[in-house]
């Protein structure tokens, strides 16, 4: 399947396909980037939105293979957890080989858990739209194509949408990005987890050169425009399971 080619390419194919995947997500804005203007009008009440209920809450994003999604988000402080799944379709076809025909209304997504009393929703809205992918791409993100890699925002409830689409008005009013933010939002669709296989993949994978040169771009850039947010172990329920030293 053509959605599935990026794992067999050789290591020069991925390297190209990679080189400008990283240049859309990382280089392709102009000098005000999406965390110089995060959440100047989102009112705080809205910002903190969360079920502080036990010191827990979730946010479900979509943006491109959830490896790298993943990746990127366990490396951040105050995530406890980060789930590799489908959303946005049906518990029947909510598996890697239905999913990877792009035919049934899911996109790979991740379910982050996260303490509220330490990061906000709208915190990881802005790592999201910073450097965990890039909003702009149209059913798609670097080099794999097709709707299930779409950019979307699987919000738990109308509050999280709210900021989700006033953080996207922002986005859009400073002109961040040179081609329109193409990232939807939805509210109230089921999250389902992937195989297992699909879990902890960078830990799992290490010398993985998709991830080399697609996704450990990303953790570099969230160590350097989100220091103090930015944490070296890969999280996995609530326990720092490995030190990658991302740099």
């Amino acid at each position: 399947m053509y959605a599935r080619f990026k794992r067999s390419v050789s290591i020069a194919g991925l390297a190209m396909a990679g080189a400008v995947a990283l240049g859309a997500v990382l280089f392709d804005v102009p000098a005000r980037s999406a965390d110089a203007v995060y959440g100047a009008n989102i009112p705080p009440a809205q910002a903190h939105l969360a079920d502080t209920s036990g010191g827990k809450a979730t946010a479900v994003l979509a943006g491109g293979c959830f490896w790298g999604m993943e990746e990127v988000f366990s490396h951040v402080k105050g995530v406890t957890n980060v789930v590799s799944g489908y959303a946005g379709g049906d518990k029947a076809h909510a598996n890697y080989r239905d999913s990877s025909t792009g035919r049934y209304g899911d996109a790979e997504a991740v379910r982050i858990t996260y303490d509220p009393a330490k990061i906000r929703y709208a915190d990881l809205l802005q790592i999201y739209f910073s450097v965990a992918h890039d909003p702009t791409q149209v059913n798609r993100q670097g080099p794999d194509r097709g709707p299930q890699y779409r950019s979307e925002v699987f919000a738990a409830n109308d509050d999280q949408a709210r900021v989700a689409r006033a953080y996207i008005r922002q986005l859009d009013a400073a002109k961040v990005f040179r081609a329109p933010i193409a990232t939807k939002v939805s509210v109230g669709d089921k999250f389902f987890p992937a195989e297992s296989y699909h879990q902890n993949y960078a830990v799992k994978h290490p010398d993985s050169y998709y991830l080399q040169v697609n996704d450990e771009p990303k953790v570099k850039a969230l160590k350097t425009r989100f220091p103090a947010r930015y944490r070296s172990g890969f999280v996995e329920n609530g326990r720092v399971i490995q030190d990658r030293g991302a740099s």
